[in-house]
């Protein structure tokens, strides 16, 4: 798995804006910037080559609804067979996050958590698609939130159910693309179930479990609720399992505290395996909590907790903190073949 390959002229102005947005994402500028790229692609991708051409000779690209004046900018370079400026800017000072990790880095193939625009994302499964397979990913497993989890636009039965159809849709028609697999993030109650119906949950291909609610919960009782979900069969992943935030613009919020080696020993008795969150504002689990789940024999799976197609580079961050760590790639589920994989979450 590579961080984006830089484009070189000539590039498709449906491209350009494309990696554009995908590139402020990864930078994690504002939204509004990023969407007005992506609205711009898809309003570009329903014009056509040949409108785009003479509408940038005519300067009147802005008079198509979604183009402004610095996408219609970003097109006229590209149907001239330049380079858009943004583009080059944003490419020549693309901070690759880290240095370190390589080997882990080009062994993974896929990522076990990323959302899209059917819960807290900010694009359609097809563009995180597109994104995860310009990276090199085999596959890529969608897990949105689950029902619960209202201020993330959670999953109910009924939505979840039309999602997986989509996505059974989607692999039937995008042959050469990443192999999409159904999942959610799931909610972990008070007690330690699952905020998702049996049936549900049993016709997905992986089942990332994580706490989200009353993170300030006694260590003993939150320990019982960890131990609870991580044992349940139908569970393949524990994610970001402290619930911390170190860097972010919505203020810092302490880990959770509970007995961690009780937890993992839970996850390593039952095959679940410990989430690498690669989120830059995370870095979860913190790194005394790496080496312990190393140590007492844990499974690991380095996810990016994408929002958006450009964050999908994240786990960058999760290889070096990984390698730091001396975990070895075997352990790592994300480095694993696509029929590993699916034949671990499935036993």
């Amino acid at each position: 798995m590579r961080s984006f390959v830089p484009l070189e002229p000539p590039v498709d102005p449906v491209v350009a804006l494309t990696r554009t947005a995908w590139l402020l994402e990864r930078a994690r500028e504002s939204t509004y910037r990023v969407e007005a790229f992506r609205t711009a692609a898809r309003a570009a991708a329903d014009v056509g080559d040949g409108d785009l051409r003479r509408r940038s000779r005519d300067g009147t690209l802005t008079g198509i609804r979604g183009i402004g004046k610095t996408t219609a900018a970003v097109i006229s370079d590209a149907v001239e067979g330049r380079l858009p400026g943004y583009l080059e800017d944003l490419q020549q000072h693309d901070d690759p996050f880290v240095d370190g990790g390589d080997e882990i880095r080009r062994a993974l193939r896929g990522d076990l958590h990323a959302h899209t625009d059917w819960s807290d994302g900010g694009a359609r499964i097809d563009e995180m698609a597109a994104a995860a397979t310009a990276l090199g990913h085999e596959w890529l497993a969608i897990t949105d939130h689950s029902p619960r989890l209202t201020v993330a636009n959670g999953l109910s039965v009924d939505r979840l159910d039309r999602q997986i159809r989509e996505i059974e849709r989607y692999n039937t028609s995008s042959e050469g693309m990443v192999r999409v697999l159904t999942g959610i993030e799931v909610d972990i109650l008070d007690d330690g179930e699952l905020d998702q119906t049996d049936d549900m949950l049993s016709r997905l291909d992986v089942v990332t479990a994580s706490v989200h609610s009353k993170l300030r919960m006694d260590a003993v009782a939150m320990t019982r609720r960890m131990v609870a979900a991580v044992s349940d069969p139908r569970v393949d992943v524990l994610g970001n399992c402290t619930g911390r935030r170190v860097v972010t613009g919505r203020g810092a919020r302490p880990p959770s505290t509970f007995d961690a080696r009780t937890v993992f020993e839970a996850c390593a008795d039952h095959g679940t395996a410990v989430e690498i969150n690669s989120r830059p504002e995370r870095v979860d689990p913190p790194d005394e909590l790496i080496g312990l789940a190393r140590d007492l024999g844990c499974l690991f799976a380095i996810d990016s907790d994408a929002h958006a197609p450009g964050q999908l580079s994240f786990p960058a961050l999760g290889a070096r903190r990984a390698e730091q760590f001396g975990v070895e790639p075997e352990r790592i589920v994300t480095t694993w073949s696509l029929k590993r994989l699916l034949e671990w979450t499935s036993a």
